[in-house]
């Protein structure tokens, strides 16, 4: 497993955990220099979150509910009381949607998801009612105020977001984690939490199962080996979850053994599954008697859904295209009266189902960029089949600005409105690439390539080669429509902010 998702050894992962720990036992480095205490209890710090959340959801409904009584006579009504048996319902559904959930908060797209699928639900209920008892009044809060309301829990959960990700810099979590497993589980599981966990989880430990042999760096976080220890350890770091990393010497009965043994401990196990490239939405559980079945469904690539991407591409391309067009016309001003040759570059792609097409983009390069290509290829620093140069001579220097800021791309929307591309989805190839696919990494070709995608939120030309189809084949198989507009979302901040474009 430590091949198929690069390099980084073990000793070089725990290195990196050093960097960000000024002290392995019992402080934890900040990105401001002060050492902080990582020591708390995450148990009573994450339900001081949830409080937080939990107020703040409430003042929002209370604004939704005042606004709502403002158009109404000042007398006890049955609008009246309609309103106040919504906001009511509102939170009720709120926690019934688990949204403030522990497992949820803090991290991916689940939790906007379900603020926005428990408003829904709310709105539905409280006009079939209006309708059923004919209620006068209430229209303005049913089309405006829970539409609002919803924008509002959906800001409010990013912004707390972002302050809980603030905290994590200080050694904060919402969980304090041992992980355990065997070495080269340990490692890649570690690296991911790195990644993508933030506030979420906080490493306080590892646990090899196996004889103790330092490979994994007892002098940066605690580190113990053999599951006979479990107890021992968990005590030590004051964890409150285990993280199993991946199947165990003793298999499935040191599983059941190991989650034994932690009840007295009060301590959340948690299992990485096997199935590394599905998401949770395609994960359900069916017990049988004694035997729990866990249903992995098949991905779709075809059906309702993917036609209501194709509706969603169609409708914002074109109004990109129109709101943009003074950009457009900016940008190619820029291009035109800085060096010699065309604005717009165009190339051949490949699309879905292995389709050709004709990619845009504003030329960033001069004109025999290709021609020079020959004699560059020794200095390429890009993994694979892709050719990539941080320092590229043959970038303009307007170029230079658009690859930073990614501007250069903004054509491609018209590459999705032909249907060509989607806003979301896998890098489009180039023919070369395709040619050296290997294995499943043709599955990228399933769907439409985006416009944007986990590539591009997530590193872009900073990425190595294997990460880069694990992220587009990952998203092939598991997309959404709330996935899509949030990396939307994080491709704006992407630009604000960049990384890896050059």
């Amino acid at each position: 497993m430590s091949q198929a998702y690069g390099s980084l050894g073990s000793r070089g992962i725990i290195r990196n955990l050093r960097n960000k720990s000024a002290t392995a036992q019992a402080w934890g480095g900040s990105r401001t220099g002060i050492d902080v205490p990582i020591r708390f209890s995450a148990a009573k710090w994450r339900q001081g979150y949830v409080r937080k959340l939990a107020v703040s959801d409430f003042l929002i409904l209370l604004s939704i509910g005042a606004l709502g009584m403002a158009n109404v006579p000042f007398q006890l009504t049955a609008t009246q009381f309609f309103i106040v048996a919504a906001m009511l319902i509102w939170a009720l559904f709120l926690i019934l949607g688990r949204t403030r959930a522990t497992q949820q908060i803090g991290v991916g797209a689940s939790e906007y998801k379900r603020v926005v699928d428990s408003t829904a639900l709310v709105a539905g209920l409280m006009a079939f009612v209006a309708v059923l008892f004919d209620l006068d009044g209430v229209r303005e809060l049913i089309l405006i105020g829970f539409p609002a309301g919803m924008v509002l829990l959906v800001l409010e959960r990013w912004v707390w977001r972002r302050w809980l990700w603030k905290q994590a810099a200080f050694g904060y979590a919402l969980s304090q984690v041992v992980v355990v497993g065997q070495e080269h589980d340990i490692e890649y599981v570690v690296r991911q939490l790195r990644r993508k966990a933030g506030p979420a989880y906080k490493i306080a430990g590892l646990l090899i199962d196996g004889p103790q042999d330092n490979v994994l760096g007892i002098d940066v976080v605690p580190t113990f080996s053999g599951l006979e220890n479990l107890e021992a350890a968990v005590r030590s770091v004051e964890a409150d979850s285990v993280i199993v990393a991946g199947p165990l010497r003793g298999g499935g009965n040191a599983l059941k053994d190991l989650s034994w043994r932690l009840e007295e401990t009060k301590t959340n196990v948690i299992v990485v599954s096997s199935l590394t490239n599905v998401a949770g939405p395609r994960i359900s559980m069916r017990p049988v008697e004694g035997l729990p079945l866990m249903h992995v469904e098949m991905p779709s690539f075809t059906g309702g859904h993917h036609v209501i991407k194709r509706i969603l591409d169609v409708v914002l391309s074109g109004i990109a295209l129109l709101g943009l067009a003074p950009v457009f016309l900016s940008i190619a001003l820029a291009i035109k009266f800085s060096s010699e040759g065309p604005v717009l570059f165009s190339q051949q792609r490949v699309g879905r189902h292995g389709k050709s097409f004709r990619i845009y983009k504003f030329r960033s390069m001069v004109v025999d960029a290709e021609q020079q290509l020959g004699r560059l290829r020794e200095q390429n620093e890009g993994s694979g089949p892709l050719f990539k140069l941080k320092a590229d001579p043959r970038v303009t220097r307007v170029g230079a600005w658009l690859r930073k800021y990614s501007l250069d791309e903004l054509p491609q929307i018209y590459n999705v409105l032909r249907g060509d591309m989607s806003l979301v989805g896998p890098r489009p190839p180039l023919p070369c690439e395709v040619e050296c696919y290997e294995g499943y990494t043709e599955r990228r070709l399933f769907i439409n390539p985006g416009l944007t995608g986990l590539w591009q939120i997530n590193g872009r030309s900073d990425l190595d080669w294997e990460e880069s189809v694990r992220l587009d084949l990952y998203y092939v198989e598991n997309w959404s429509l709330t996935g899509d507009l949030m990396i939307m979302w994080r491709t704006l901040k992407v630009m604000l902010r960049p990384a890896g474009a050059y």
